[in-house]
């Protein structure tokens, strides 16, 4: 039997043949922290090697700062100054308080396809858009990926997610994840790698591949993972970076638990308070009144999703009593929203425009919502108090849905203007 592309990058990282259900300890390719995180790990990281300790290899971590950038209380700013205090002393060169959201970050600066890459952050699965295995950790693993480079993995069986059909007028990547969530359940692909693949992955761009992924883990996957094609490799040449490596991708004849699901028919999906698998089409939440509307976070703060917003907001204005705030998902894609005028047409609808950051998507900064208010959302979860007050409430969508929904202070959908 073959190999799915999971076993296969195992394999290459442990110099040996693994298949699923095998507990190995191996070194990782990249190991990334965040200000949140990097504390605790650190702690951890001085708890194992001792104080005055070297990290294992300072060129395989990186260090981004982006959940309470700029500093937003005065406990934020001591730990960022404790960050680089320790990113100097240990001679960490991949640091960064100016790039955005990490998981955008390293997507367009370390990640390539076949890689294993761990991150002290739950949504780290983004990265496998690219074809690579990438999985959260929490910050005591990051501790010992500090002290000693390694860590110890059960390789994870795989569900192959098979996408057909045809995708409708504003349907995207957010509704596909968001369709597939609600129907396994938030706890249905437990410590799976959730391959996504069909016709309809094959069209999408690295956009609505990342943001699937992105949301493998409201699922309780270990992983998402797109397998890389033409598609990825024109990607990476765009941020001017070439794959010489050969692309791993899984044999023909591996074993997957394969979930089939045709989206020709499907509506804008919505993911109502306050679990992420709370899932609906927009046909049934229409009218709710919205105080907030936030586009941004790692899951849809990218270009392609300011682009729909702004297609949707030009000429019109954000509705009188609701807030619309704009954070993009790293600076690179902020600043090509600004060259192609799609800022100034977002700010000229009454949008609020943040430096590129987390913001409001963890209740960190930029936007917190208050006790009774609603929040339309393109983040990843809705759980409560995810957004400021645990008396809000927070509606995910995708973009066009936002945008909509900001013109009319109501849960919109986009088809109907």
């Amino acid at each position: 039997m073959g190999k799915t592309i999971v076993e296969k990058i195992f394999s290459r990282v442990c110099g040996r043949d693994v298949k699923a259900g095998e507990y190995v300890f191996t070194e990782v390719d990249l190991a990334m922290m965040n200000d949140i995180t990097a504390p605790l790990s650190i702690g951890a990281f001085k708890k194992i090697a001792g104080d005055g300790a070297k990290v294992h290899d300072p060129k395989k971590i990186i260090l981004v700062l982006d959940h309470q950038v700029p500093a937003d209380t005065v406990k934020a700013a001591e730990n960022h100054k404790f960050l680089r205090k320790f990113a100097e002393e240990q001679e960490i060169v991949n640091y960064d308080i100016r790039a955005g959201i990490a998981h955008q970050v390293l997507v367009e600066e370390h990640v390539f396809p076949g890689m294993l890459v761990v991150g002290a952050d739950s949504h780290t699965c983004t990265y496998g858009a690219l074809g690579a295995f990438a999985t959260g950790i929490g910050s005591t693993d990051m501790g010992c990926i500090l002290a000693l480079g390694k860590l110890w993995f059960k390789v994870p069986e795989s569900i192959k997610f098979e996408i057909n059909g045809k995708l409708g007028k504003h349907i995207y990547g957010k509704d596909i994840i968001l369709r597939i969530i609600g129907e396994v359940g938030a706890d249905g692909a437990n410590y799976k790698a959730c391959i996504f693949s069909g016709n309809v992955i094959e069209k999408l761009g690295m956009s609505d591949r990342l943001t699937i992924c992105n949301m493998a883990v409201e699922m309780g996957g270990k992983t998402g993972i797109v397998e890389p094609d033409k598609t990825t490799l024109r990607y990476l040449e765009e941020l001017g970076r070439k794959f010489e490596g050969e692309l791993i991708v899984s044999d023909e004849d591996a074993d997957f638990k394969i979930m089939e699901i045709d989206v020709s028919e499907m509506e804008p999906q919505v993911s109502k308070p306050h679990r992420v698998d709370n899932v609906c089409g927009v046909s049934e939440v229409e009218g709710i009144r919205v105080d907030q509307v936030f586009i941004g976070s790692c899951t849809n703060g990218r270009y392609e999703d300011l682009k729909i917003a702004a297609g949707i907001l030009e000429g019109e204005k954000v509705a009188r009593n609701t807030r619309l705030i704009i954070i993009p998902a790293s600076r690179r894609e902020y600043l090509r929203a600004l060259r192609d005028g799609i800022i100034e047409v977002l700010v000229e609808s009454g949008a609020l425009v943040e430096f590129p950051s987390c913001g409001p998507c963890m209740g960190g900064c930029f936007g917190l919502i208050a006790d009774g208010e609603v929040s339309v959302s393109t983040s990843n979860r809705n759980f409560i108090g995810r957004q400021g007050s645990p008396g809000g409430k927070i509606y995910l969508v995708n973009p066009a849905v936002a945008a909509a929904t900001a013109i009319y202070g109501e849960i919109t959908d986009p088809r109907k203007i």
